[in-house]
């Protein structure tokens, strides 16, 4: 996660209201690209699930609390079939040059349970503070290997508020070290590229795994906004995907914007990155929201209601304009979140979803932790924030899919009448082959009918409703049984 900067978030807070809103608000935003990424079968695949997990951030093994009990009993209740699994580069090469393979092993039996039960899965590069060496203590950061942390001897002071650690001057000495803004690192780049290769080349040739998410909320250092996402950002990009496409020509690359900044609704800088592969670019946009009222721990009632609900509607025009502008690449929202004690939490979880369902998006929670953001109780027990996840959603169309729409105990999937997941020949893909869609008991206790569409099976177990797709529908609804 990416929460406050409260020493400077006087200041962007009538930028982020106000700037960002207004931008939205002059001009339309563009309808959704109508891009997913796709299954081998060409399938529209629509993310659906949690982060997993923020415990694996120190772990000294590098893995998440979270066991195959725990993926069933998640599965059981939300329906989730996609997870985007947090890794780190200080454990994928914890020396210049060398890949540790055992850590690699211990990722690859996480990715086991996914594919056995029909998940899919983004491996997610993941940092905050760039490091935990950035205190003798390692408890304030996460990502980079201490080898690859260069402080200067510039002072990290201690906060009770992690969020202030991006201000110290050691901090940022390391982020301007990556990005070679000071010349004197010009190799980590190359190492970090690097290790995204060790990786690719572990999983091409898995099936569960679709994308790699290139780094987890970057961060300028001195170098901030559209100089930094159109420069050293877009270049580490730019290096990574040709890094990754030596050993493994087909996993989708995400790319996210500077956190500080986009999350709270405002615009991307972020150039468009070349794929080498043969055939179409797989590039996805993998942003996160996080709107500036909820990164100061407020709710969402009273006045901050109105910013927050302001600030969605500025940051779904950005990432429209964003994937438009890198090529009309698919979005996925890497991550949203908030504690669900506030007043009115559930209503913005409720709202995030709805914007995204609307602009053709899926999502993938922050996160799968016990706690007050996530599911369950450190002792098992669900939360409410359950009764608001489990909810019917499409996992994977055969076909032009452009929205969906939850209302009235209904799955409404409007469809295109263009050739999506076109093949290298221009042929079209994915056209018979069957479409799945998540329905939860509450809503569908029987499964669910198919009006513009046949339904082929019903698995009362995973509560995946399968089904074909009449010729020249552009809606689908899927109403209770």
């Amino acid at each position: 996660m990416f929460p406050a900067r409260v020493a400077i978030a006087a200041g962007l807070a009538a930028l982020v209201v106000g700037g960002g809103v207004a931008a939205a608000l002059r001009e339309p935003a563009p309808a959704a690209t109508g891009a997913f990424v796709r299954d081998d079968d060409g399938r529209a695949l629509v993310a659906g699930g949690f982060n997993t997990a923020s415990s694996s951030k120190s772990a000294p093994d590098g893995m998440p609390d979270f066991s195959e009990a725990d993926l069933d009993r998640e599965h059981a209740d939300t329906g989730t079939g996609f997870v985007r699994f947090l890794i780190s580069w200080r454990k994928v090469e914890p020396s210049p040059g060398t890949y540790d393979q055992a850590y690699l092993d211990d990722v690859a039996e996480r990715v086991d349970w996914y594919a056995e039960r029909g998940y899919h899965v983004m491996l997610d590069m993941h940092q905050d503070l760039w490091s935990g060496a950035i205190t003798p203590s390692g408890d304030a950061g996460n990502g980079a290997p201490a080898w690859a942390t260069y402080l200067d001897g510039l002072p990290v002071r201690d906060h009770d508020m992690w969020e202030l650690y991006y201000l110290e001057p050691g901090v940022i000495r390391a982020f301007d070290h990556f990005w070679n803004t000071t010349g004197e690192h010009p190799e980590l780049m190359e190492h970090y590229a690097g290790a995204w290769r060790a990786v690719a080349q572990r999983f091409a040739g898995s099936e569960a795994v679709v994308a790699y998410d290139l780094m987890n909320e970057p961060y300028g250092g001195t170098v901030q906004g559209p100089a930094f996402e159109a420069g050293p950002l877009t270049e580490l990009y730019r290096r990574t995907v040709d890094a990754i496409r030596e050993v493994d020509p087909d996993t989708w690359a995400c790319l996210e914007p500077q956190a500080m900044g986009f999350n709270w609704g405002l615009p991307s800088g972020l150039r468009p990155v070349d794929d080498p592969r043969d055939g179409e670019p797989r590039i996805a946009f993998c942003p996160h929201l996080y709107p500036l009222p909820m990164d100061l721990g407020e709710g969402f009632s009273g006045t901050s209601r109105g910013l927050v609900e302001g600030t969605v509607d500025a940051w779904a025009a950005n990432t429209a304009r964003t994937a438009r502008a890198l090529g009309d690449v698919p979005v996925i929202l890497g991550e949203f979140g908030l504690d669900t004690t506030k007043p009115g939490a559930l209503e913005y979880v409720d709202l995030v979803y709805r914007t995204a369902d609307a602009a053709g998006m899926g999502v993938v929670y922050w996160s799968s932790d016990p706690g007050p953001w996530g599911p369950y109780e450190s002792d098992g027990r669900p939360r409410n924030l359950l009764g608001v996840v489990d909810r019917p959603y499409p996992r994977a169309v055969a076909g032009d899919l452009r929205s969906w729409q939850v209302a009235d105990d209904e799955l409404v999937i409007r469809l295109g009448t263009g050739r999506p997941g076109a093949d290298d020949d221009g042929a079209g893909v994915g056209a018979g082959a069957a479409s799945e869609a998540y329905l939860p008991a509450k809503a569908f206790p029987d499964g669910g009918a198919v009006d513009g569409g046949r339904v082929v099976a019903w698995d009362p177990a995973t509560r995946v409703l399968t089904f074909t797709i009449d010729a020249g529908a552009t809606t689908v609804t899927i109403r209770p049984a």
